[in-house]
Formats: structure tokens, C-alpha cells, sequence
């Protein structure tokens, strides 16, 4: 199964629409909350290779990037083949 992450923030628009649209593939995705910053913001800012918009969405360990970046993937056709459908 293919474990999906996303680093969120609350009243986050871009962070509803790359929810939205994991969900509407029925996509279970694990979110980390980081609104009040913490350690997972330090995790999200290394892993991300410095990144500090929210979201930034992982798959299976690769990050691919924000809410644009996802998108763009499925406007591609490349989202399904990451998520292992």
C-alpha cells in the first residue's frame, strides 16, 4: 500500500484542495498539522530540502512537492502510477 504524507496548516486553501483531491482518488494519506510550528515544521522544512510553503505532500517517502505539484501530476496522467493504481 502506498503511504502518502501531507504537511498541513489550518484555513489552508491549497492544503483543502491537495486533501480534496487525494480523497476523491480515495487516497488515505497520513497529515501532520503544523500550524503552531514544532518538530514535525523542522522534519517538513528537511525533508522538503528547505520548502516552507505548505502543503508539501510526500510519496511513499518522495517528495513531490505542493498542492500545484499535485495537481499538475494528475493533470499528466503520472498521479495514478504514484499511488500504486
Amino acid at each position: 500500500m502506498t503511504h502518502v504524507e501531507i504537511y498541513t496548516k489550518a484555513f489552508c486553501g491549497y492544503c483543502s484542495r491537495a486533501k480534496a483531491l487525494l480523497n476523491s482518488k480515495g487516497v488515505e494519506f497520513e497529515e501532520y498539522d503544523i500550524t503552531m510550528g514544532g518538530p514535525k515544521r523542522l522534519e517538513m522544512l528537511e525533508r522538503a530540502n528547505g520548502g516552507i510553503t505548505v502543503p508539501q505532500i510526500f510519496i511513499d517517502g518522495q517528495h513531490v512537492g505542493g498542492s500545484d505539484d499535485l495537481a499538475v501530476l494528475e493533470a499528466q496522467g503520472k498521479l495514478n502510477a504514484l499511488l500504486g493504481r
